[in-house]
């Protein structure tokens, strides 16, 4: 029955109009899904397969690129979905497919950056809320991954700053510091780079 009245519906349609419509319907589908991802707490940043990069400044702030907030995953279903549901509106009203084409294009652009701001707003918030790492002066912490002795290498260590647990570059002045080593924050040297000496004693979490 459903089968029937699909043909009957779809098999009169123009060329076009069915191009319109199966972009709309397709995207729909993609875009729902990933509205229900969003709900059920899925790692927000699962829809960049594009070449994505943050970028740091001298002053150790975090600057997104562009690239991702107008060319992520969202943003493009976001477009297709408007296109196709505007083409099939404009058609339907009578408008030409120039006309369709123009009228979808530009809600489709509107769309992705909508989409396109709101990930920048959302990733904007994530890095208001990040730790002073300013607090993390003399703490004490674990190497995650080892420092190379006397300033040779960048390693990275697990501190807690304002009672989050925190993964941060950092280098000695010392011996080396194999991955496990308790030590203690004895220099800021940037916002994600501290000077770090071997403790006395191992940190428990």
């Amino acid at each position: 029955m459903v089968l029937l009245f699909f043909e009957d519906w779809w098999g009169p349609l123009s060329s076009t109009e069915k191009v319109f419509w199966g972009i709309s319907l397709v995207f729909s589908v993609l875009f729902l899904i990933q509205f229900v991802v969003s709900l059920i707490g899925l790692d927000f940043d699962t829809d960049t397969d594009v070449d994505v990069h943050t970028d740091i400044d001298t002053h150790g702030e975090y600057h997104l690129d562009p690239s991702f907030t107008l060319l992520s995953v969202r943003s493009i279903i976001a477009f297709f979905t408007f296109f196709g549901w505007t083409g099939v509106l404009v058609l339907n009203a009578g408008g030409g497919i120039w006309a369709a084409i123009g009228f979808s294009s530009l809600a489709g652009l509107a769309a992705m950056f909508i989409v396109g701001y709101i990930i920048y707003m959302f990733t904007k918030l994530t890095e208001e809320g990040n730790v002073n790492l300013s607090k993390a002066l003399y703490s004490t912490g674990e190497v995650y991954l080892s420092i190379p002795a006397n300033k040779n290498g960048q390693g990275k260590v697990h501190i807690k700053v304002q009672g989050a647990l925190k993964e941060v570059d950092a280098v000695t002045n010392g011996d080396a510091l194999p991955t496990g080593s308790a030590v203690k924050v004895v220099e800021i040297i940037d916002d994600n780079l501290i000077l770090v000496e071997q403790a006395d004693y191992f940190l428990k979490n």
